[in-house]
């Protein structure tokens, strides 16, 4: 095999360092946590708030990857957690639906009581 064959086949099987994946982690929890303090719609809260989730779960398994012995447990902790983000976000549309039914909004800040 000619070497430079053999140098692109080592760069592109190179696992990339730890602080790589924890600094993608970092800024998606930034964007997340600016997107829910700014937005006022619930949907789009929700979404950043998935994306906070989903850079945690880019970190777990990072470092699970990274620690040794380790046998697979930040992936199953990953999973974990993407399971109850479903049934959190299951709960949570369910209460942005009922709001909008009786109030005709999603808009957080016109939604300041839960009586209807």
């Amino acid at each position: 095999m000619p070497p430079i064959v053999q140098q692109v086949i080592d760069a592109l099987t190179a696992t990339p360092p730890l602080a790589g994946y924890l600094v993608v982690g970092a800024i998606m929890f930034a964007i997340g946590t600016w997107g829910a303090l700014i937005r006022r719609n619930a949907v789009v809260v929700f979404m950043c708030v998935e994306l906070m989730i989903n850079a945690v779960n880019l970190t777990l398994v990072a470092f699970g990857d990274f620690l040794p012995g380790e046998g697979g447990l930040g992936a199953s902790y990953a999973v974990l957690v993407i399971a109850i983000a479903a049934a959190e976000i299951a709960v949570g549309l369910a209460i942005v639906l009922a709001v909008f039914r009786s109030r005709r909004t999603v808009n957080i800040d016109e939604v300041n009581t839960m009586r209807g």
